[in-house]
């Protein structure tokens, strides 16, 4: 019902607006809540570019475009929505509140849902598409359209799906893709974390930096609401609250004023996302980086237009289908969760670390940021190029051009495509045995 409603959603926009236009406009709303909040939302940030697009270089054509994009904004998943309920009803039991910034409870109503894509977030899928359509119209010919997958999970496919509406709409619909692959969940996936039971978790990481910025927080919070007597952990669950109402209701939330004033409230939060994707799925989790070799695996068949060479998460029997893995297409979008895109890039090499994060502080310079790297609708752009007759690479991340130092990348970003594939030899070794640990 959701994927139903949320499909119509953007239909229905289009259908008011879309066909008066020369060209079809955004249509994700802008939210009352300052830029610098909403980067300090960590993993639930809303995708901003982190540059303004860069043409590709004097005598490159782009000839392939590879978009691995997170679903847009949604609830809270089931387990943070549980933390969630649990911290508002010690809020809620509370009879007579201390401080006047915490009023609004009195006449406060929880609605969030859980997993769901909210509205918003379909909308961000949406003008992802129409941005897709408008920068690579090149590419697209009605025999050649975007090859389009998806992980799973009801967000994932949605995500996917108005994708495709948004990418429709900004042709007019001369050009309309489908979702071609909805990758099970329960079995091989090279869009998910599933496959890794042994994976260690970054709870560690994370409840260290929780007892480091959380309790002076919780004391302000105890002492505006007598008796109730909240934990750190409660603390952090209130401030995703930001958020989660702001996306969902597309607009400013209650809870955003409430911590705004309190020093670290925000910063503290973020940098608690920072810490759960690189000791998560990232270079700070042994068992990280293998999780996403499935999914570059997949990215070098389809640059070198040769048949997918993984033994870790791959899919053999869709991906030796043309049907189900064309290696003819000149664009593939294919949709993910955060996590995943964290031990891609990990995987890759990107975002490198020089040194791990400190679990009990934070490096203001430094660039491994869950806002950045993964917010709602976040995406990485992997642009084939042809640059003479060398065929060549580039990697935007958000729109920004990675440097691809581990490739000889140049003053553009840019290296060649058989230095690339060579730089990508953790992959290609299928982990060199770390898949194997997976399940030891």
């Amino acid at each position: 019902m959701a994927l139903l409603l949320l499909s119509i959603l953007v239909a229905l926009v289009y259908s008011a607006f879309g066909a008066s236009m020369n060209a079809v406009k955004p249509i994700t709303p802008t939210l009352n809540v300052p830029k610098e909040i909403q980067l300090d939302w960590s993993e639930y940030s809303p995708y901003f570019p982190l540059d303004e697009y860069r043409d590709v270089p004097g005598g490159c054509e782009i000839d392939q475009v590879n978009i691995l994009q997170r679903h847009g904004a949604r609830f809270p998943t089931t387990g943070a929505n549980t933390n969630i309920k649990a911290a508002l009803a010690k809020l809620l039991a509370v009879r007579h509140y201390t401080d006047p910034q915490l009023d609004f409870l009195r006449n406060f109503t929880d609605d969030l849902g859980s997993n769901d894509l909210v509205p918003f977030g379909a909308a961000q899928s949406y003008d992802a598409g129409i941005e897709a359509f408008q920068r690579y119209t090149h590419l697209i010919t009605e025999e050649n359209i975007p090859f389009v997958r998806a992980s799973g999970s009801e967000r994932v496919i949605v995500s996917a799906m108005n994708w495709t509406q948004g990418f429709s709409a900004a042709s007019f619909h001369k050009y309309n893709p489908k979702l071609s692959v909805i990758l099970d969940e329960s079995l091989n996936d090279t869009l998910d974390d599933n496959m890794c039971p042994d994976a260690g978790s970054s709870d560690p990481q994370t409840n260290l930096w929780q007892s480091t910025f959380a309790p002076p927080i919780t004391l302000l919070l105890n002492e505006g609401a007598p008796d109730a007597n909240l934990t750190d952990t409660d603390t952090s669950s209130l401030i995703s609250m930001c958020p989660f109402e702001t996306v969902f209701k597309e607009q400013r939330s209650p809870f955003c004023d409430l911590f705004a004033p309190m020093p670290g409230a925000f910063p503290g939060f973020a940098y608690g996302g920072d810490l759960d994707k690189y000791y998560g799925t990232g270079y700070g989790q042994a068992l990280g980086p293998v999780q996403g070799v499935g999914y570059v695996n997949e990215l070098l068949a389809r640059l070198t237009n040769s048949p997918v060479q993984d033994e870790t998460q791959t899919n053999h029997t869709l991906d030796s289908d043309p049907t189900t893995f064309p290696l003819n297409r000149t664009i593939y979008a294919d949709f993910t969760h955060d996590n995943q895109m964290i031990a891609i890039y990990s995987a890759m090499g990107l975002f490198r670390q020089a040194t791990p994060p400190d679990p009990t502080k934070p490096s203001p310079t430094r660039n491994w940021r869950a806002s950045s790297l993964v917010p709602f609708s976040g995406r990485m752009v992997v642009e084939r190029l042809k640059c003479g007759s060398t065929p060549s690479v580039r990697i935007l991340v958000n729109q920004q051009v990675q440097p691809l130092e581990f490739c000889g990348g140049d003053k553009n970003g840019v290296c060649t495509v058989n230095a690339f594939v060579k730089s990508q030899a953790y992959a290609r070794n299928n982990g060199n045995g770390d898949f194997e640990k997976c399940f030891a």
